[in-house]
């Protein structure tokens, strides 16, 4: 592996995934339809390029680690256990009862049953990355539904650790293997228990410590590679002394940053190639499709989905009632799981090297897990309108539907002396508001006197939307910050009906704000000026009236001015 072939598995890897993804959303298909055939065109099964796909997987392994490191981020501990008491009984009951359906099932056509279970347990795993993408696009994954799928996915992973540590012993001839199990299962638990722990210290007393020395540095490119530090170190360090998962370690490094008060901007600060490096997954996976297989085991492919997308979910959504949730919680939850994916794929992997699958029974896993891939957006789709159509609360039929705009919620970023003075005054008339700080003192402060505040970026693309911005009446920008017009922009596609109101120091950038969609700009060359100006002639002003119309008269003027193509000022 040289450093040409990971740059240009990269560049093909994201130029295959733009192009196919364009041209999915184009026919109205999902994107992730586009990923999966950019795999497909670029792996070692098609004519043309061919990408390495040791290096895609290395990349699709790092989008892994920060989509559950994110994920982590936003769960708090409670949401989890309390979700615990359906999760561990789902993932068992789930497991096994898609375990036993395909592995009937396969005995009919020929197998034997160690092959069937062991393929059964192998699609009875569900895909976290796929799930994750797919609530997010429902915003159900900090929801009731999105507490339950990934808690339950999270037992799943911890479950499949402990059979990939066992199968190699049981399968393996010469070994005591009750006394094996024995140890392994007694280690596994031990150190699973011990990273937990280890997790819930670092959390609790490292993490903040050291986050705030880091943050009061106020260099974002520390901050960001401190937070990207702990993703990747924590999951390695899971996998390498705990035995554990990478993207389980992930998670629980999100759990344990989560606790902290820089949650907000670790999620949007520090993870701006998550969403480029998930997208190599679904390459990666693509790329592991042999076409051929389509023709070669038809009917085992067939077998396999048919348990994947109705099997699956039909024992999750059932167990899901059978433990107490209604069936607008049940729908959803059950339709999440009907995929496979990477863990699928590493159980797989091992087997076909025990010899316990054959090559069609790791094509039809390969075939059936890149075909429920593509089709779990659609189902979710389905079962979340279904699950609307019964349901005695409110769940928005269409993903794209905006919430209720609220007048009196503001959005206002910075507390400086300007930020003091409009957040005194909002107060006294009543307005609901959030600010918006990378000053974590000022932040404790508010939150101390009890005012909502979020220490993060607004630069950051998530800052605004972790502030609400979907339901503000209104964003204030009281600081003078860079790039103002991309926030502008930005926050108005999030929400058309906002009204944006922002300051600037010079006259010279109030058009560029008014054309992103600033309904009031205050430009403080201006603003001195009006005021000065207004000062001079205030003792020849006899009528409120006249003043505020002088003021007003004179506030046009200087806004009105603009610059020619030489650089000179000139009016219009």
């Amino acid at each position: 592996m040289n450093e040409l072939s990971i740059l240009l598995t990269l560049a093909i890897g994201l130029t295959g995934a733009l192009l196919f993804g364009y041209i999915a959303i184009l026919v109205r298909l999902s994107p992730i339809i586009g990923y999966l055939l950019a795999g497909v065109a670029v792996g070692p099964f098609t004519p043309g390029v061919v990408a390495d796909r040791a290096v895609a997987e290395q990349f699709a392994e790092i989008g892994v680690i920060l989509l559950l490191f994110g994920i982590g981020l936003r769960f708090h501990l409670r949401e989890l256990i309390a979700v615990w008491r359906i999760a561990i009984p789902g993932a068992l009951i789930q497991s096994t009862l898609s375990t036993t359906v395909l592995a009937a099932l396969l005995h009919l056509m020929g197998w034997d049953w160690r092959s069937g279970f062991i393929l059964g347990m192998a699609i009875s795993v569900a895909s976290t990355v796929v799930m994750a993408l797919v609530l997010a696009e429902w915003h159900d994954v900090h929801a009731k539904i999105g507490h339950i799928a990934i808690g339950w996915t999270v037992v799943e992973d911890i479950l499949t650790v402990v059979l990939l540590l066992l199968l190699p012993i049981i399968f393996t001839p010469g070994k005591n293997v009750e006394q094996s199990m024995g140890a392994v299962l007694g280690l596994a638990g031990f150190k699973i228990a011990g990273l937990v722990a280890v997790v819930v210290v670092l959390g609790k007393w490292v993490i903040p410590w050291a986050l705030e020395r880091i943050a009061k540095t106020r260099s974002r490119e520390l901050f960001t590679l401190a937070v990207l530090v702990l993703a990747v170190g924590i999951a390695v360090g899971s996998a390498k002394i705990f035995g554990v998962s990478m993207a389980l370690g992930a998670f629980l490094a999100g759990l344990a940053v989560g606790r902290s008060e820089f949650a907000a901007r670790a999620a949007n600060d520090a993870l701006p190639m998550r969403d480029a490096f998930a997208v190599l997954f679904f390459v990666a996976v693509g790329m592991l499709f042999d076409p051929r297989s389509l023709t070669q085991v038809p009917m085992v492919i067939a077998v396999v989905l048919f348990v994947v997308i109705v099997v699956k979910p039909m024992a999750a959504l059932l167990t899901v009632r059978v433990l107490g949730q209604p069936m607008p919680t049940a729908i959803p939850v059950g339709a999440a799981f009907s995929q496979v994916g990477e863990f699928s794929f590493i159980l797989g992997t091992v087997a076909l090297g025990l010899g316990l699958i054959n090559d069609d029974g790791w094509n039809a896993l390969v075939a059936a897990s890149i075909i429920s891939i593509a089709l779990n957006p659609y189902i979710y789709r389905w079962a979340r309108r279904l699950a609307s159509a019964r349901s005695a609360w409110p769940i928005p039929v269409n993903a794209s539907r905006r919430p209720a705009i609220n007048a009196h919620q503001c959005i206002l970023v910075g507390y400086g002396p300007v930020g003091k003075i409009v957040h005194r005054l909002l107060m006294e008339r009543g307005a609901e508001i959030t600010v918006i700080d990378l000053n974590l003192d000022t932040i404790r402060q508010l939150r101390d006197a009890g005012h909502a505040a979020l220490y993060g970026d607004v630069l950051r693309p998530g800052t605004l939307v972790e502030a609400g911005i979907e339901t503000a009446g209104s964003l204030i920008l009281s600081a003078d910050v860079e790039d103002a017009a991309e926030i502008i922009s930005r926050a108005r596609l999030l929400n058309p009906e906002l009204r944006v109101l922002v300051r600037c120091t010079h006259l010279r950038d109030a058009p560029a704000l008014r054309r992103a969609g600033a309904a009031v700009v205050a430009a403080g060359e201006a603003e001195v000026g009006v005021a000065l100006a207004e000062a001079v002639t205030a003792a020849d002003q006899v009528v409120c009236e006249d003043v505020a119309n002088n003021r007003e008269a004179i506030r046009r003027s200087l806004y009105e001015i603009k610059r020619d193509q030489t650089g000179d000022v000139k009016a219009k």
